[in-house]
């Protein structure tokens, strides 16, 4: 069975442009995993950013229980050390968070689309694109180049 000659094997908006060697595409085929890995990273900063408001928040329900049980000084030690604390020094987790999509992400997104622009036209995932064109069983079920 052959590739319908009217579907193209790589769409247009993943298709390598005229020129672009082996190199650059694998270079930025990299690049784009690293940003990848930083986008999970974030998702990790933002985990830690609601998993330590939560346990914040978890707290208040421990000073209560502590004082019912009549511990007012280790409730009092949480309420005074723990309960609003920064987390590092001058910073809740929200303020980590904003400065880090502020900061790092915004300029690794900023750069990855900057190489992407000024090399291959803006263009995302031709790596990935052709490993699919590379892979897939040309007139197989579930194989398709394109939707």
């Amino acid at each position: 069975m052959s590739e319908p000659k009217d579907l193209p094997a790589v769409d247009a908006d993943h298709a390598r442009p005229r020129g672009v060697d082996d190199a650059t595409v694998a270079a930025l085929g990299e690049l784009s995993k690293a940003l990848e890995t930083v986008h999970r990273a974030r998702g990790h900063l933002y985990s830690m950013h609601q998993l330590i408001g939560g346990a914040d928040a978890t707290l208040d329900r421990v000073v209560q229980l502590l004082r019912g049980a009549g511990h007012r000084h280790m409730a009092d030690r949480i309420e005074t050390e723990l309960i609003g604390r920064n987390v590092l020094p001058g910073r809740w987790t929200f303020q980590i968070v904003e400065e880090f999509d502020d900061g790092y992400y915004a300029t690794f997104q900023a750069v990855e689309r900057a190489a992407r622009e000024a090399l291959v036209g803006g263009r995302r995932h031709i790596h990935e694109a052709e490993m699919k064109q590379a892979r897939r069983t040309v007139g197989r079920p579930g194989h398709e180049a394109t939707p």
